[in-house]
């Protein structure tokens, strides 16, 4: 099991920014594909955008339709720890935002979750 601790959440405006960063503990950080997940209160965890393990080419990210443009994953494998460039907040990405390990080829997680951090956004 990896273990995941994620932080910078917070509260911020409609329009506004944050950064999302995601510690994990595994000692081949940079051969697993990492993702983030949001649930809000009354809803189902969903995904939100994943990246690849790192190649020799380059890495590769896919990201949910509600967020692209908007959001932007990006990986440090020295610091072992994945983040989550968040621009032009809507209320709507209000969640308790959480990392993961992803199965290749899905959305599907691996690991136990985490705390989670959370993201509010006032209108």
């Amino acid at each position: 099991q990896v273990q995941l601790v994620e932080s910078g959440g917070g509260l911020v405006q409609a329009g506004g920014s944050l950064r999302l960063s995601c510690a994990a503990s595994g000692r081949t950080f940079s051969s697993y594909i990492m993702g983030w997940f949001r649930q809000a209160p009354g809803k189902e965890r969903e995904f939100v955008a994943k990246i690849s393990a790192s190649g020799v080419f380059t890495t590769y990210a896919t990201y949910a339709d509600s967020v692209k443009g908007r959001f932007t994953i990006s990986r440090d494998n020295a610091k072992k720890t994945v983040y989550l460039q968040m621009n032009s907040l809507k209320p709507e990405d209000t969640a308790v935002y959480y990392c993961n390990r992803i199965r290749d080829g899905t959305t599907i997680p691996i690991d136990n979750w985490g705390q989670g951090t959370q993201v509010t956004v006032s209108s």
